[in-house]
């Protein structure tokens, strides 16, 4: 089982790498490009801390669907990614918005971009942690 844990870890943090890549490099960028002053320079970000809210992520959501999720299927997964992935894209996005004067739009971005990122990471435990 243990296996299947570590394994559905680091395919979340793959897919998650993936999607952040599209969203934020490629579909986003034009309006952080708008907003220069809201963002840090990219030297000035702290790379210990985004992995260690990363893997701190992706370990509670797979302990989660571990322990509280019976029976253990592709269905629950996508369920409990959908749930998720919901109430995260929401808090990063219009959470934001409320408190900082981001672009609308990127407030959508962020609570799409969180909700997909929901449902990949319920697919993967789905799919690799089933009941034996």
């Amino acid at each position: 089982m243990l296996k299947r844990l570590l394994l559905s870890g680091l395919a979340i943090l793959i897919a998650w790498t993936m999607l952040d890549v599209l969203m934020h490099r490629l579909l986003l960028r034009p309006m952080y490009e708008e907003n220069p002053s809201l963002w840090r320079p990219f030297d000035q970000m702290n790379v210990v801390l985004i992995y260690v809210v990363t893997f701190t992520l992706i370990a509670t959501f797979v302990v989660t669907y571990w322990l509280l999720i019976s029976p253990k299927s592709l269905g629950a997964g996508v369920l409990l990614g959908t749930f998720i992935g919901l109430a995260l894209g929401i808090s990063a996005g219009f959470g934001t918005y409320i408190h900082m004067p981001i672009p609308q739009a990127l407030a959508w971005g962020w609570l799409i971009g969180g909700w997909l990122k929901g449902i990949a990471a319920g697919v993967i435990v789905g799919t690799l942690i089933t009941e034996s």
